[in-house]
């Protein structure tokens, strides 16, 4: 590793840390320019773990002793500046140690995901990145095999998706499907029987479904308030919906993945 002091914000390579509160243009940034931002020592630690690549790392004096025995002999810059210029640089406090722009590994195939896993989460156009952060906490925590994340779907390696998740997008085995036409038959192919979590009148019961489960299971679960898409419910070959009391029609996502995962558990 190699120690860069900074004192001005001029280096062009802190490009990759600025703005990072401007949640629209790093979606544009992130995924074109093959990068993600690992925000805290943890988290790079696993992003390590996983065979991921770091471009550089942001961080204070106070941190440096930690990350020089993290980073070991990784040929990567750790640049390192004051707290209230990396403050001014990154647009919010650095008080989890350090931030590292990492390469993106490539998208696994879909086929190759399905080919061993019996139950994986199908997450549709949920946009908000907390959610899709703690639905991947959710799948690591209670033993899914992958996640599904439509096209649409905010990114799961988004910094706050990646910090909410406690680093599980990291290890989590994910990809993007292709539109519901393209996915279905790649799905059944595979042997998966695909249940929608939501609400309708044919819906069966999550604790009658989980009793008989199939095999091999995708659950699909969609964005607080719209629900799934027509095109999800239609691609579906069961829809599944947790009873509910004192008139409450229906869980966060991440809560109803988590319930979902919890009753189809082996």
């Amino acid at each position: 590793m190699h120690i860069v002091h900074i004192t001005t914000l001029d280096e062009p390579a802190l490009a990759d840390y600025a703005r990072l509160t401007d949640v629209a243009l790093r979606r544009v940034t992130e995924p074109e320019g093959g990068l993600y931002i690992a925000e805290s020592i943890t988290v790079i630690g696993r992003a390590l773990r996983a065979g991921h690549r770091p471009r550089s790392v942001l961080t204070s004096e106070r941190w440096l002793p930690e990350l020089q025995a993290l980073l070991g002999d990784h040929d990567v810059t750790v640049y390192v500046g004051a707290p209230g210029l990396l403050e001014e640089l990154t647009g919010f406090h650095l008080h989890r140690g350090a931030l590292a722009s990492m390469h993106r590994p490539e998208p696994l195939d879909l086929t190759t995901l399905l080919r061993d896993a019996r139950l994986v989460v199908i997450v549709e156009d949920v946009m908000d990145h907390t959610n899709v952060g703690a639905i991947f906490r959710s799948v690591a925590g209670l033993g899914a095999d992958a996640v599904l994340v439509t096209p649409r779907c905010a990114d799961p390696l988004y910094r706050r998706s990646v910090r909410v998740s406690m680093g599980t997008v990291l290890q989590v085995p994910w990809t993007r499907l292709p539109e519901w036409d393209e996915a279905v038959p790649v799905l059944h192919e595979a042997g998966f029987t695909i249940a929608a979590l939501a609400l309708a009148d044919d819906a069966v019961g999550l604790r009658d479904f989980a009793a008989t489960a199939p095999e091999r299971v995708a659950i699909v679960v969609g964005a607080e308030g719209d629900g799934l898409s027509r095109a999800a419910l239609d691609a579906a070959d069961v829809v599944v919906t947790i009873p509910m009391a004192h008139g409450v029609d229906s869980l966060n996502v991440a809560a109803a993945s988590a319930v979902a995962l919890y009753s189809l558990q082996t």
